[in-house]
């Protein structure tokens, strides 16, 4: 063996074991400033009931909510606060990149196109979604595509404008779009008589029908999912250290509920022998370190939100008024996506 073939295999032993022994993570901009605030904000929907929304107290509630206190509570440990900015889908990636907000915590769907052209990154999927319609019951309709020459409302800045072009032309049949800057404008049309249909994520239809509609039984959605709608939390690209945080968390809380630690066992489950409760816990390991945070940062996130399926059945379950059943966000292991990367 020649010497230079033997320095170069020994630096890279040296690279590949410092590699291996793991470093701590430096804290990024983001966590500095959110550290210094001693507050995160999360931009959120103006208003989707199960998902974000404001009591009369101001006092924000729904599914995503729960993500950004989730992840509050894994940096800032028990003096976590959250501040909650409603933002309209115009409002929302600008806010992100300017430094309105931290992260958002809304119904955002993943596309390539916000992937690779908005200086942005999504940190997975909370809920996988798709868009339907809503229609009065009086129309008689059975499907979607008896909606040939219909005029739907939805709101722009959305996916949902191209999703209706794409699913009409394809079924070689026309509508007429009545396009609304927010969601709350497009459905307060449709149920003023604008149009014979109102056009969003099948979420937003759940929420909407429920919370707006003047008597929900009246009206229903048609059977049809028109596309994919895969929603996750954003951050912006600079940070990458946040965007661990915000990735790691909501693996945190997928892998809780496959390992069957939930909010109420959360302390007892610290005494567990099982290696991965450990791990994710905190009780052995280094992992809060990797990612700039203390041990108990994934224990603090799943005593404060619960894990994914209780974050699920709170906010937007079969016991909630939106009757929503798990489907595609049950646990891989049931049937369903959500499957969490490997807490180790």
């Amino acid at each position: 063996m020649n010497d230079l073939f033997k320095n170069g295999l020994a630096g890279a032993l040296l690279v590949a074991a410092a590699a291996g022994a793991g470093t701590p993570a430096a804290a990024g901009p983001t966590l500095d400033a959110v550290r210094q605030r001693g507050e995160i904000v999360c931009g959120v929907n103006t208003g989707v009931g199960g998902f974000s929304i404001a009591d009369s107290s101001g006092q924000w509630t729904g599914l995503t909510t729960d993500f950004c206190r989730a992840v509050s509570s894994a940096v800032l440990g028990d003096a976590a606060k959250e501040k909650f900015v409603p933002l309209s889908p115009q409002q929302r990636f600008t806010a992100l990149q300017s430094g309105e907000v931290d992260m958002l915590t809304m119904a955002a769907t993943w596309t390539l196109t916000r992937d690779a052209s908005l200086g942005l990154l999504y940190a997975g999927v909370y809920f996988y979604d798709g868009q339907g319609f809503l229609v009065p019951k009086s129309l008689g309709l059975k499907s979607a595509t008896e909606l040939d020459g219909a005029s739907i409302c939805t709101a722009t800045g959305t996916t949902s404008e191209l999703n209706l072009a794409d699913y009409f032309r394809a079924n070689k049949i026309t509508f007429t779009p009545v396009v609304f800057e927010a969601q709350n404008e497009a459905r307060a049309a449709f149920f003023s008589g604008r149009c014979q249909a109102f056009s969003a994520d099948m979420s937003i239809l759940s929420s909407v029908r429920i919370s707006d509609a003047p008597n929900p039984d009246d009206w229903q959605i048609l059977p049809e999912m028109i596309s994919k709608e895969p929603l996750g939390p954003v951050v912006g690209r600079n940070d990458l250290e946040w965007f661990t945080i915000a990735k790691w968390t909501l693996m945190a809380l997928i892998e809780a509920e496959e390992l069957g630690v939930t909010s109420q066992n959360v302390d007892q489950m610290k005494e567990s022998q099982d290696p991965g409760i450990q791990r994710l816990l905190g009780t052995s390991g280094d992992l809060g370190e990797k990612l700039g945070l203390d041990a108990g940062w994934a224990y603090r996130a799943i005593k404060r939100s619960g894990n994914y399926g209780e974050m699920f059945e709170r906010n937007v379950g079969p016991n909630t008024p939106l009757r929503m059943e798990r489907g595609a966000n049950a646990l891989w292991s049931k049937g369903g996506l959500m499957y969490a990367m490997p807490v180790r």
